[in-house]
């Protein structure tokens, strides 16, 4: 007992335990946790009138609010949920149980109108979820699927412009409903500029569409500009049912090989934008068509990225008028009529978010699409678990043959794992994903650790068989080595942050952290533990 009194007496080895019991706190280990936790919540769906938000952008994950049950229905994951969506009827009400509170949602319907037959949708309650975590560990798009996205400007821009694009494109999607993402800048080693982009739960299509397209969208009557999308002309744009949807008026007709839908939805104009209208329509000729209604000689027509989407016509009674309430209108198809619903409704999401957030700075370009399903996603967790505790048998095994004395080899594995654990505190106090580069990181560190403690290990025993050493010549040689080792690894690194668009920054930045911690805290507490283990 007394020389575990002196282990755990010393400075280094009180250190390690502190930062062991910060990390534990930090990764918040959980798991009996109940629930599905929300991703992301839709603006003005069911669940966001009944006061459920959307979690902050990167929040921790065990601190997102968790659906607990439905209706009296426990949940306790997607399948359970899904099968309860299933069931929902028009105009129900929903009792919802979180771990944050209480809510009743209602369900929102929408009439569809096609060859004279009324159909009514039961409209998505606006709830976008996910198995719950059990740790605030974030899992990178590798481990829990979804989509990546390398995008590049068409032409070099400035660091503003850049930030400015970056900022664009997070509040389009977090209009669209996703906050679980990670957008950032990138480059490679030759200068190129990138965007990144990782969005788990949403499909290549939806990614694609909102991102790669600049969203200049223009109102013109000839050849001039009415109005344009984002706040500069824009004052509300509406994404609620009763005044957006499929258009009722005009509902789907089916044609020769499919279906089309019609949509629309509200904006609210500027007063400087209703203005332009007023001047531009003020000299318009009124002409009545054969059913008698009055129109004016020119159309509204509406572009995104300088492709004519929709054409509007103008009713007499708007000339010279400035109106600040209008409708806008467009059109989506598809072999059935259900297909022709949702591309419809899926258009009209696209023209609503270009509206509210206005066009990108510059255009952009796809360079690379990665789709990561998520029952891939856990395979690499559990494979990523095994190979580690593989590794760690396989240390234990090999250093017991080395050096045939459990007063080094427990005290190098026990080390070997909290560093791994510190690693995984960092990583989730900072916010950082763990991805398969990361988790290669993690093993290239454990990996360097190993190597430094062997290298303490053989200093020490080699000082035993001498009395020219005393044990503080021993270790300082030993971390001259150590050192000489870490500062070569970390310049190997470096350039890895920016090398490969920037999706080598995990392996990188995990390497870096995680040899950072084994030569400041780890590696010295190993080294005071076989000092009075060996010291007799």
């Amino acid at each position: 007992m007394g020389k575990f009194k002196k282990i755990f007496t010393r400075g280094r080895v009180i250190l390690i335990l502190v930062a062991l019991l910060l990390a534990i706190v930090s990764i918040h280990p959980n798991p009996w946790v109940e629930g599905v936790s929300i991703r992301a919540v839709t603006l003005n769906s069911s669940a966001s009138l009944a006061g459920i938000e959307s979690p902050a952008p990167n929040s921790p994950p065990m601190t997102r609010e968790r659906i607990i049950s439905m209706g009296n229905v426990k949940i306790t994951n997607e399948k359970e949920y899904n099968d309860f969506i299933s069931t929902l009827q028009p105009n129900m009400s929903i009792s919802v149980k979180t771990n944050k509170g209480n809510y009743l949602l209602r369900t929102k319907t929408e009439m569809v109108l096609g060859d004279g037959v009324e159909q009514i949708v039961v409209e998505d309650l606006g709830l976008k979820i996910y198995n719950s975590p059990t740790t605030n560990i974030r899992k990178g798009l590798d481990l829990q699927g979804g989509t990546r996205v390398l995008l590049q400007p068409t032409e070099e821009v400035s660091k503003d412009v850049m930030e400015l694009t970056i900022e664009n494109m997070k509040e389009r999607l977090n209009v669209y409903g996703i906050s679980d993402l990670v957008i950032r800048e990138a480059g490679d080693l030759s200068g190129n500029q990138y965007i990144l982009v990782e969005v788990a739960g949403m499909t290549e299509e939806e990614v694609t569409e909102l991102l790669q397209e600049q969203g200049k969208f223009e109102a013109k009557i000839g050849n001039s500009t009415v109005f344009n999308g984002g706040e500069k002309d824009i004052t509300y744009v509406c994404r609620s049912a009763d005044c957006s949807g499929i258009d009722p008026s005009r509902g789907c007709s089916q044609y020769e090989g499919g279906w089309a839908c019609t949509f629309r939805f509200s904006i609210a104009l500027r007063p400087e934008a209703a203005q332009r209208q007023a001047d531009l329509t003020q000299d318009l000729e009124v002409i009545v068509e054969e059913n008698g209604q009055e129109y004016l000689s020119k159309d509204l027509e509406l572009f995104l990225d300088d492709s004519l989407v929709d054409t509007l016509k103008i009713g007499a009674d708007l000339k010279g008028r400035a109106v600040t309430d209008i409708q806008i209108s467009g059109s989506g198809s598809g072999a059935t009529r259900q297909e022709a619903i949702y591309n419809s409704l899926e258009d009209m999401k696209t023209m609503q978010t270009v509206l509210v957030t206005g066009s990108l700075p510059v255009k952009l370009d796809i360079v690379k699409i990665d789709i990561i399903s998520p029952s891939l996603g856990s395979e690499f967790v559990e494979e990523s678990v095994l190979i580690a505790l593989l590794a760690i048998l396989a240390i234990v095994i090999i250093t017991s043959i080395k050096y045939r004395t459990s007063k080094i080899v427990i005290p190098m594995a026990i080390t070997t794992i909290i560093e791994v654990v510190l690693i995984l505190g960092v990583a989730s106090l900072i916010g950082w994903d763990m991805d398969l580069a990361a988790i290669a990181g993690i093993l290239i560190a454990v990996g360097t650790g190993i190597d430094h403690q062997i290298i303490i290990a053989d200093e020490s025993l080699r000082g035993l068989e001498s009395s020219i050493y005393d044990w503080k010549t021993k270790i300082k040689r030993a971390f001259f080595i150590i050192t000489g080792a870490y500062l070569t690894t970390v310049v190997a690194m470096v350039p890895l942050l920016m090398a490969g668009a920037g999706l080598l920054k995990g392996f990188a930045l995990t390497t870096i952290i995680g040899t950072s911690i084994g030569v400041f805290i780890s590696r010295p507490a190993y080294a005071k533990t076989i000092e009075v283990l060996l010291n007799d």
